[in-house]
């Protein structure tokens, strides 16, 4: 282990590591400032040169794991390592997790797609990264979410951020914590390295003073022939051991301070610089491994909706309605905007522009009694109206996207047509294979049946797993209701059922109110939608007793949970008719027809296919949904 520390080449190969990402610290207010520095001194590349950050990380991953090794051979020792290295080895699982994420959500060729930069320390590289740099780089290491999205948004004050960057600043966070991880890594194993010389010249140097300090004078040569760093983590090492000892001792500390006052420094001052340099360190690999942690505490979805521009300029949206939807029908429409963009030569932000002035022409239709569906801006982005877009913004569709709307638009005659070609082509291949073996027409007739069965078979499999290629499924859009229903989309709750027995009834009543409890909104309502089960007379006698306890479930309920607006819990009960066809008594069409009552109570007022309805039914008028 000695002679291995003591290997001037391992560390060389550690010192000449670039030095850590530590800048000048700002505050927020300065760090704000120094975004829109940064993005005026932006200039962008056309050129797409190789994917770097990828390999980048690979050569990280192996210069930390390679550090690690050295600093555990070094603790199992017993030798002195600094809180830095400390720091590192507590922390070294994390840190290979860290790794392990960032290349598993970093894939090959994922930097290509992001606009990189032409000039400067960061030239080839994305720019984003290059933001990312500079914000470890003037935190040093330390990643305020406050304080990042300060700085992102005042860098957007001069040049937007494409919604692919925004995205990509976590794992852009990630590897530049990883890099500066890996420079204060070789700075802390090359300084261990040089501590572990010095202790190997003082250990020879103390023996020797102790059993024959005439010698003493010789083991110096041997050191100044070894031309020893004179960095400050060997002299503080050095220093350190051999003060304080006999007077022969002081020989090689005289000898170091004659070839450091050459370059105008003291032992002194490379004691105290080595301090500071282990406390800088330490602080340094701190914090990046607080940051690597924070990172995952951090929601990117609100950080990203928040900084994009494109969800600003869509949530212009007449109606408001992009605004009330979930998540996830917000980012597919913004990924709708970025695809487009990156086939013409507008801009992410201009593209959604465009769709809000065609939405904006479509609520003028709406209002002269258009769609309605045209005013609102996600007929432009998923539905029909994407292709009045992709005029409006010049897009030219590649081969396969003109292709799959084309089987969109005739999908029921591409799917028979392409089957029956199919099948008439492997069966007039077999057939045509029958004849070249010589085999009578009347027995290729015989066989041509079956042979079209089976071949209809294969044709029909294949057209179906060409669909699966060809139609991409269509997700609706949703809206969001996790903070509560909006006061446009009030929601009626119902149960289509029979009233067939009292203890029936109670169940149907309980099984409501767990439903209401489980789900408490100002604007949701529940109701049992019921009849009577089939009879072969109008009425039976326990009719009367199924509807009164019915009656009175439902008022207890809106007793219990009372409020002084509206009724949460409602009846709806239709009386038996007569069915001619099957002479027998029931609820017209049964469930189908209790819903279509409904509705048509909520939308016209009518009451008459009920016999019986609890609670007050104005409040219905405002339902959306059922």
């Amino acid at each position: 282990m000695t002679a291995r520390l003591r290997g001037d080449t391992l560390a060389e190969k550690y010192a000449s590591a670039e030095p850590p990402l530590r800048s000048e610290l700002f505050s927020a207010d300065q760090m704000e400032q120094h975004g829109r520095t940064l993005a005026d001194s932006h200039k962008f590349g056309l050129r797409r040169g190789p994917d770097r950050l990828l390999a980048r990380l690979l050569e990280n991953e192996g210069v930390l794991a390679e550090a690690f090794k050295l600093l555990t051979e070094a603790a199992q020792a017993s030798r002195r390592i600094t809180p830095a290295a400390e720091w590192l080895l507590d922390n070294s699982f994390l840190i290979e997790e860290e790794i392990r994420t960032a290349r598993r959500h970093f894939p090959e060729k994922y930097s290509l797609e992001l606009p990189r930069l032409a000039a400067g320390p960061s030239a080839g590289l994305p720019r984003v990264y290059d933001i990312a740099l500079e914000a470890v780089s003037h935190g040093d290491a330390r990643v305020d979410p406050k304080g990042l999205n300060r700085f992102v948004a005042a860098y957007q004050t001069v040049e937007d951020l494409k919604l692919g960057e925004l995205w990509a600043i976590p794992i852009m966070l990630r590897l530049a914590l990883i890099e500066n991880l890996r420079r204060v890594g070789a700075l802390v194993v090359a300084g261990m390295i040089y501590r572990s010389q010095a202790d190997a010249w003082a250990d020879e140097m103390i023996s020797v003073g102790e059993k024959d300090p005439t010698n003493l004078i010789l083991v110096i040569a041997d050191m100044a022939r070894s031309e020893p760093p004179l960095v400050n983590s060997f002299v503080a090492a050095l220093a350190r051991r051999l003060q304080g000892q006999s007077s022969a001792l002081a020989l090689p500390l005289t000898w170091i301070e004659q070839r450091l006052s050459a370059s105008g420094s003291t032992i002194e001052h490379m004691v105290q610089s080595d301090t500071q340099s282990q406390a800088a360190n330490q602080l340094s690999i701190s914090n990046s491994i607080g940051s690597l942690r924070a990172l995952g505490a951090i929601d990117w979805r609100e950080f990203v909706e928040a900084m994009s521009s494109v969800e600003r300029i869509l949530r212009e949206d007449l109606g408001g309605v992009y605004g009330r939807m979930d998540f996830a029908t917000r980012d597919r429409y913004r990924h709708v905007v970025e695809r487009v963009a990156r086939h013409v030569p507008a801009s992410e932000t201009d593209v959604a522009r465009k769709a809000i002035q065609l939405s904006s022409a479509g609520e003028v239709l709406r209002a002269a009694g258009g769609d309605e569906s045209e005013a609102h801006v996600g007929f432009y982005l998923i539905d029909k109206g994407l292709v009045q877009l992709e005029q409006a913004v010049g897009v030219r569709l590649r081969w396969d996207e003109v292709v799959r709307r084309g089987a969109a638009r005739f999908p029921l005659s591409l799917y028979l047509g392409g089957s029956v070609l199919l099948t008439a082509i492997f069966t007039l291949a077999f057939v045509l294979k029958g004849s070249s073996d010589g085999l009578a027409p009347w027995l290729l007739a015989v066989i041509a049946a079956p042979a079209l069965l089976a071949t209809s078979q294969l044709a029909v499999a294949l057209v179906n797993w060409l669909a699966t290629l060809i139609a991409i499924p269509d997700l609706l859009p949703r809206l969001d209701f996790a903070r509560g229903i909006h006061p446009g989309s009030r929601t009626l709750v119902v149960v289509p059922t029979m009233l067939t027995s009292l203890r029936g009834v109670n169940d149907l009543a309980e099984a409501l109110e767990v439903r209401f409890l489980a789900n408490r909104d100002a604007r949701l309502h529940f109701g049992l939608l019921t009849d009577f089960c089939d009879a072969l007379e109008e009425t039976l006698p326990a009719d009367g007793a199924l509807l009164e306890r019915a009656r009175l479930q439902i008022e207890g309920l809106n007793l219990k949970y009372e409020n002084p607006d509206r009724d949460t819990f409602f009846l709806f009960h239709r009386p038996r008719m007569f069915n001619a066809r099957d002479r027998i008594w029931m609820g017209y069409e049964r469930k189908r027809g209790k819903l279509g009552a409904l509705n048509a109570l909520i939308r016209e007022g009518s009451k008459e296919p009920f016999s019986l309805i609890v609670g007050e039914t104005e409040i219905l008028r405002e339902v959306k949904y059922v």
